[in-house]
């Protein structure tokens, strides 16, 4: 799966984040677009949800 996201550009990647969020999509698949964001160095671009 993480080889496929690396070919999602980072605009797509952050908008596909927000969208599983927004779907309420599983965790385990959130976390993986998390982990490509981090390995990115592109958290920063992240609202801060708690």
């Amino acid at each position: 799966m993480t080889s496929s996201m690396k070919k999602l550009s980072d605009e797509l990647l952050i908008e596909s984040y927000y969208k599983a969020m927004e779907m309420n999509l599983s965790e385990d698949f959130i976390e993986l677009i998390r982990l490509e964001i981090k390995r990115r160095s592109l958290g920063h671009v992240l609202k801060v949800t708690s």
